[in-house]
């Protein structure tokens, strides 16, 4: 597929470069954000893990199930995404 030739001015390639730098700038402070709320994430997760497996979970209407021990997956060994 080919695109349509075009030019760009000197002030729009400048203006591309300048969004370019301030978008790589405020990705890793998110990044940084989530790397520093990992800790907390993963005291969420536990906690999350151990109230389905003691109060349930809701399978219709009021109808609770207790998750299983078995029934839990295993943390994987990789860092946890979280898509943004």
């Amino acid at each position: 597929m080919k695109s349509i030739p075009h030019k760009r001015s000197r002030e729009v390639e400048a203006w591309l470069r300048k969004e370019e730098v301030e978008q790589r700038k405020r990705y890793r402070k998110i990044v940084a954000e989530q790397e520093a709320l990992s800790p907390k994430r993963d005291k969420w997760i536990a906690q999350f893990l151990q109230r389905i497996q003691t109060r349930g979970v809701h399978t219709h209407y009021d109808q609770m199930r207790k998750v299983r021990p078995e029934e839990i997956p295993v943390k994987p060994k990789r860092k946890f995404r979280v898509v943004f």
